[in-house]
């Protein structure tokens, strides 16, 4: 750990290894600004024109990863991360904290833990709830990715109509008489966009500077993992679905959003009633590969993406 001035923040904490590093601010946050390989492109999204600035009343997108609470309502999503956070070292995980925000009661905790000797990041947020009452909200942990790449979401396995199997004598499974995963959409998604990308098993959301209009959808990710793709660099990103839980947004445990400059790779926590003085945390972990390139075909992402993840996803 070494403390840093990136981006015009003075006090920034630097984490890394032989081959990656990431970077969190202390003048504002908690948000991890900088993550990718040492000395080659921030894999992470910065707003340039917000790079340094502290202070204000209203919520800043100033880019990289931040942690909100869903279903997304203001003024308790966005709130207005712009004063500093306290931190300290806990062995190899650094501990970002927030002061209990004056009109939401919440207080977030970020844990950032680096490997030594592998490209593995594990994040884990907290938030406890500082009001008098009850508060149904559930963990959001929004990473926000650097143009020009495309994001794969796994679809859940592919079976066959019970009663029209694929080909004669095969057996069929009555469970998927019923369905296997929500798709969410937005008054504003449109599925005819060219940024998508549906193949059989997978969906493909390329984030394209030259489209000024966004589009978002989300999932119910039961095989628990997201891929960012860029020059040659895969993001895989690993997070937990309980089927047993209710999620936010109709459903979802991961949505991605698009607009000219970024894509965003989210994961959200189960709803929960939280007790005053209650906490909740959620987990996600990165993994960063070089050298990973693909089509936008089944058989090209099984032959390069799903290797990497299935060396990861445990």
């Amino acid at each position: 750990m070494e403390k840093v001035n990136y981006g015009g923040w003075p006090n920034c904490i630097r984490l890394s290894n032989d081959q990656i590093e990431l970077i969190a601010t202390t003048d504002v946050g908690p948000r991890i600004i900088r993550f990718g390989f040492i000395g080659q492109d921030n894999e992470f999204y910065e707003n340039k024109e917000l790079l340094g600035k502290t202070g204000g009343d209203e919520y800043k997108s100033y880019g990289g990863h931040r942690f909100w609470l869903a279903p997304e309502v203001n003024p308790r999503t966005y709130e207005a991360d712009n004063s500093p956070v306290e931190y300290r070292m806990e062995g190899d995980t650094l501990v970002l904290i927030t002061k209990t925000d004056p009109r939401t009661g919440m207080q977030k905790q970020v844990e950032v833990t680096l490997d030594s000797d592998k490209n593995h990041v594990e994040v884990i947020h907290t938030v406890t709830n500082h009001n008098l009452w009850d508060i149904e909200m559930a963990p959001w942990a929004l990473s926000v990715m650097t143009s020009g790449g495309k994001l794969v979401i796994p679809q859940e396995p592919y079976a066959p109509h019970p009663s029209l199997p694929d080909y004669p004598g095969q057996v069929t499974d009555q469970r998927f008489y019923l369905p296997v995963r929500n798709l969410v959409l937005w008054s504003y998604t449109k599925l005819n966009d060219p940024r998508y990308v549906f193949t059989s098993k997978y969906i493909i959301l390329k984030q394209d500077p030259s489209k000024d209009r966004p589009q978002k959808i989300g999932v119910s990710n039961e095989q628990r993992w997201a891929a960012y793709a860029r020059n040659g660099h895969l993001v895989v990103k690993t997070f937990d679905y309980d089927p047993e839980e209710l999620y936010p947004d109709n459903g979802c445990n991961f949505e991605t959003f698009t607009n000219q400059s970024m894509l965003e790779s989210e994961t959200l926590g189960p709803l929960v009633i939280l007790e005053p003085g209650a906490s909740v945390s959620h987990r996600e972990d990165w993994y960063l590969f070089d050298g990973v390139h693909f089509e936008d075909t089944d058989e090209s992402i099984d032959e390069n993406v799903l290797p990497k993840v299935k060396s990861v996803l445990g």
